[in-house]
């Protein structure tokens, strides 16, 4: 085998630049051009790239809306010898778009898949936001089917400790903003990064409050990635018997469920929610009589 191939039968999951096409790695280039075709989310936007890199290989369409019909067509063409690069709009394969699927069913299969890194915009800005980098959790975008469902992710999110990633489209940063002041405070520190890598690259750093008043004056543009400071760890952190404990005392004090839930919730900045399920599976023989 040359130095400038690459191993049959293989999925290559192929980092693309998130902007700034000079991020594009020469292992990257070198595989593109090596495959026998790339399964791309855009194959437009993905043949803009190929054509300022001078690669000609063939394209198949792979995204959300057509992923199902297109997994079992991937995989058996891998199992027949084929490698196969596959690529997103921007960034790694897999992070926020439908590249786990294929992935999961390449491994099922027995296919073997190789990683060929690259940019990913949510560790580009954790690592230029002046916020901990030693323990985070990448979240991504928020459900925007409902603001309920919005809502109760983060505020199981609310006493997390490590710094927190999400991505968001510009027509949503003001609600997401307003979203997380209100269940983690005004005065949780934030870092909206936006159009990452590009020539309008920005790093805004301030707190959420000043977040919401900046943007309210000026028009949101580009894609952006929040990144947002883990929760303090001064208020108490308590065992679930602990917790059960505190409710039984409320509930004894005359307090309803609901009531001892959203007082201890709180105390101990944790979900409202949490704590409500364990109030429930206290017995009412647990209560105080009603006079």
């Amino acid at each position: 085998m040359s130095a400038n191939a690459c191993k049959p039968g293989t999925l290559y999951l192929v980092g693309t630049p998130i902007g700034n096409l000079e991020d594009m790695t020469f292992r990257a280039v070198r595989l593109l051009q090596a495959v026998d075709a790339i399964a791309a989310e855009d194959t437009r936007h993905t043949g803009r790239l190929l054509q300022h890199f001078q690669i000609t290989t063939p394209q198949i369409s792979y995204h959300e809306h057509n992923q199902k019909g297109r997994i079992p067509e991937l995989v058996q063409r891998l199992q027949q010898g084929q490698a196969i690069a596959l690529v997103t709009d921007a960034g790694m394969p897999g992070v926020s778009d439908p590249g786990y699927e294929l992935v999961q069913a390449c491994i099922e299969a027995g296919v073997a898949v190789v990683p060929i890194p690259g940019p990913t915009a949510a560790i580009s800005a954790l690592v230029a936001s002046g916020l901990p980098c030693d323990r985070f959790v990448f979240e991504g975008f928020l459900a925007n089917t409902s603001a309920s469902k919005r809502r109760e992710r983060l505020e199981q999110l609310k006493a997390e400790p490590r710094t927190l990633i999400f991505y968001e489209a510009p027509h949503r940063v003001r609600q997401t903003l307003q979203e997380m002041a209100d269940v983690f405070g005004g005065d949780r520190l934030i870092v909206l990064a936006r159009e990452l890598t590009k020539l309008h690259e920005e790093l805004w750093r301030g707190t959420l409050a000043a977040a919401i008043a900046h943007h309210t004056t000026r028009e949101p543009t580009g894609e952006f990635t929040l990144v947002v400071a883990g929760a303090t760890l001064s208020q108490p952190i308590l065992s679930e018997a602990a917790l059960i404990a505190e409710l039984q005392d409320l509930l004894k004090q005359g307090f309803s469920r609901s009531q001892a839930s959203r007082q201890l919730a709180q105390q101990t900045a944790l979900p409202r929610r949490q704590i409500y399920q364990l109030a429930l599976s206290i017995g009412d023989d647990e209560q105080p009589e009603q006079l």
